[in-house]
This record gives C-alpha cells, structure tokens and sequence, in this order.
C-alpha cells in the first residue's frame, strides 16, 4: 500500500455551486480515503444542466495555464496522480495535454486517469472536435481510462452490442497506449442488471475481469465523476488486483446510490417522480461506505 507522500492528486474537472457533479462528486471521496487533492475547475456552475436553469463561468485555455503556472513556479506542481473529467472545448484540451506533459516531467511515476467525458447514450455533450484530441494526445499518456460504452464506442471506431464487441473496443484503446481500460456500465440483455468490464496490460500480459451490478432505476447525476475517483483510490492501493479495485468501487458505489434512491423516493412522495435536487447524490451520508466498503459485488476473472 502507498505512503501518504505518493496520495496527492490534481483533479481538472467541472465544478458546482450546490450538488455533486466534477470535483464536487470526486473530491470528498479521495480525501476521505486519504489523498490530498488539489482541484481546477473547467466550468464553475450554480448547479448540474439537469435543473431547470443554471449559471456560471467556463475556464478557457489562458486561465487554466495561467493557474498551473502559479503551482510551477511555487514548484508545488508534483503530484502522484492527475484526473481530468469535463473539458468543454479543444483550446481547454490542448491545454490539458501540455499540463499532462509538463506534470510527467515533474514526476515520471505520475499516475494520469482520464475520464474521457464527452457524451452518453448516443449525444455528445461536447464539441465533436474534441474526440480527435482525446484520442491522438491524451490516451497515449493516460494510464487509466473510464469511458462509457458511447464514449469507448468513439474512441475506438467499434460499435458495441454485446460483451465480446467491449473487449475488442478495449483492446484498441490497449493499443492505442493506455494501460489500464475499466467500461463503468455496459448494458445486458436483462432491463435490471449492468456489467462492469475491465482489462489492462502489464509487462505485455493482459488480465481483466467483469463484474455484474443490480442497475438502479433512477436518473442519476454525477456517478461517473465518483466511479473514476473511487477507480483512481482503489486501482493505487491495489495495483496488482484490479478485480478488488473494482468490486470495492462498485461497492460503494451501490451503496452511495442506493441511499440516493431512497432519500430522493422519501422527498418527492409516493408516486411522484423525484426532481434534481432530491436526486442529488448522498455523499456524506454515504461516508462510511466510501471508507469502508461491504463488498456487495463479486466480479470473475476474464478468461
């Protein structure tokens, strides 16, 4: 297990006011399992799009380099980790590949997860310019990627149906450079059930493994950002065993949402559908789940 001196992480993500979406959702969860984090904010919003309105300041290319600066020139830029999650445009995201540089210079043990946030369900949330960028820049110097099936659909130029058609997609991902690939939620042929799938590439063997969740049904917000953070936190106190890494985000994971689901359920009445707010994410309630997790989830190796 590592020391506390390698826990310290720069997360580059949105950033909301009242919620859990970004670094609000990625945040209290690492510092709670011990990791200093330290965070940029690509977008500063009063609340997630998901509410009836929101207002707030988007981060461009020149602030964010002129914030990193400040932490080079004070040389308190060495990190153990670096997370990015939403970047709204390909200006921010070329900046983003120069501090990726810049920080594996500083550290070339640093440990980069990307979340590679760009859409869901078939829509981009994103300008589609930055599908090249993430692509050609970033996942070559990515040691952990989080896509969603959308998302690894893009990234890889594959069409995902079914499990088999995953793996394939995550094998281009492998060669394209990344170490480590982790499919949060692929759908099953069951309405109420998903599967997480992961695999990664050591010393040129490959290992993975899959895991089967009970899907939740209500719309959540923010789950991503906590799965990549939780990801990044377990993958680094159990780098050997990405099996465990998994089952224990999951696990919290479960946890997390279900007490969500039933807090939100309880506001809003009964059969009444609850709004963004009471769906919010309970996160401080959820704290001892974070911490210590009950493995509610049991995953198998891929063969």
């Amino acid at each position: 297990m590592a020391g506390n001196n390698d826990q310290r992480v720069l997360s580059i993500q949105s950033h909301v006011v009242t919620g859990y979406v970004g670094n609000k959702s990625a945040t209290f969860p690492m510092q709670v399992l011990g990791y200093e984090v330290d965070t940029i904010n690509s977008v500063q919003l009063s609340n997630h799009t998901q509410y009836d309105h929101f207002k707030g300041q988007v981060l461009n290319a020149e602030e964010l380099r002129g914030v990193y600066d400040g932490l080079r020139l004070n040389k308190i830029n060495n990190y153990s980790h670096l997370l990015t999650g939403y970047c709204g445009s390909e200006s921010f995201l070329l900046e983003v590949v120069k501090v990726v540089k810049e920080l594996k210079e500083v550290n070339p043990n640093l440990i980069y997860v990307c979340d590679p946030v760009m859409g869901d369900n078939g829509h981009f949330y994103v300008p589609e310019v930055l599908l090249p960028v993430y692509q050609k820049q970033l996942l070559p110097l990515a040691d952990l990627i989080t896509p969603n099936t959308f998302e690894a659909e893009l990234l890889s130029g594959k069409k995902i149906t079914n499990e088999a058609e995953a793996l394939e997609a995550m094998q281009v991902l492998h060669d394209i450079g990344v170490k480590t690939v982790v499919l949060s939620s692929v759908d099953t042929d069951q309405d109420d059930k998903l599967i997480t799938l992961a695999t990664s590439v050591k010393d040129g063997k490959k290992t993975g493994c899959r895991i089967e969740f009970p899907k939740i049904s209500c719309q959540f917000t923010g789950t991503g950002d906590l799965f990549t953070a939780l990801l990044l936190v377990w993958t680094h106190k159990h780098p050997d065993n990405l099996q465990l890494a998994c089952e224990k985000t999951l696990s919290s994971m479960q946890a997390v949402l279900s007490k969500t689901d039933k807090h939100a359920q309880a506001l809003a009445g009964e059969g009444n559908k609850p709004n963004a707010f009471q769906r919010e994410l309970r996160m401080v309630q959820s704290k001892g789940d974070i911490e210590n997790p009950t493995l509610t989830v049991k995953g198998s190796p891929l063969s």
